[in-house]
């Protein structure tokens, strides 16, 4: 069996000494979407920002492994030319930088070289049009005014532009009406590929009705207390969190 592109061992982490992640264990392959849901204050976004290298985290345990390689004390720009991509919950304005300056950077200090002018701008409009974009948007200031689902979109962008070997997309959905929901997901279909690893982090099961996960994994408490199929995501949808809830306490988990 090939080496898993993302691989998370009794992972444990906090912040100022409060512990949230309490032994996470995770195993992504390529071509292999899976979703991570749980309620609010889980450790959902914990896990997004300590797997990207947040420093603002502390890990007191366990290993990440991406492509058979440690990362523990990796900074996040070195995991980024790793492969590692991570799309934020609540992306932040950057005034006076337009997306596609945004993007060439960003490009470079992935690749650790200048891309030439003619390649970067043949990929990226590439991938606009794959993304049924239009080419103005790139010459806008980063997030500045943007949409909600614009500001979504952007991180698509930026996603399909970089080509990550895994992707982490932090409540994508956040902020979302259901027709740039639509629009992001669709997005996210056209960018992902055989080669590729991909985990989602939602709250809630509607972004599964147009991404259609292979596993589905349930976080309370700083811990995944249930993994499954996509049917999971319908159960919890159905039942919620705290029936699943009552359920781990009466069995003393």
């Amino acid at each position: 069996m090939s080496t898993p592109l993302l691989e998370i061992r009794d992972l444990r982490a906090g912040i100022a000494g409060n512990e949230i992640l309490k032994g996470v264990s995770l195993t992504i392959r390529a071509g292999e979407i899976h979703a991570i849901m749980g309620p609010n204050g889980s450790g959902k976004s914990t896990l997004a920002n300590v797997l990207m290298g947040n420093p603002t985290y502390e890990v007191t345990g366990g290993d990440i492994l991406l492509k058979g390689e440690r990362i523990n004390d990796l900074s996040p720009d070195e995991r980024a030319r790793l492969g590692l991509f991570l799309a934020f919950q609540y992306p932040v304005p950057v005034p006076g930088v337009t997306l596609v300056n945004f993007l060439r950077q960003a490009l470079n200090a992935v690749r650790g070289q200048e891309v030439p002018v003619r390649e970067f701008r043949e990929l990226l409009f590439e991938k606009m049009d794959l993304l049924k974009m239009d080419r103005d948007f790139a010459r806008r200031y980063v997030n500045d005014g943007f949409s909600g689902g614009e500001k979504k979109r952007a991180e698509m962008l930026q996603m399909a532009v970089l080509q990550p070997t895994v992707a982490v997309l932090d409540e994508t959905d956040s902020g979302l009406d259901i027709d740039a929901l639509r629009t992001v997901a669709e997005a996210v279909n056209r960018i992902m590929n055989p080669e590729m690893g991909l985990l989602l982090i939602t709250h809630y099961q509607r972004l599964l009705n147009y991404i259609r996960p292979h596993f589905v994994h349930v976080l309370i408490d700083g811990r995944i207390v249930r993994s499954g199929g996509p049917e999971l995501a319908e159960e919890l949808e159905a039942r919620g969190y705290e029936a699943l809830e009552a359920e781990l306490a009466a069995s003393g988990n």
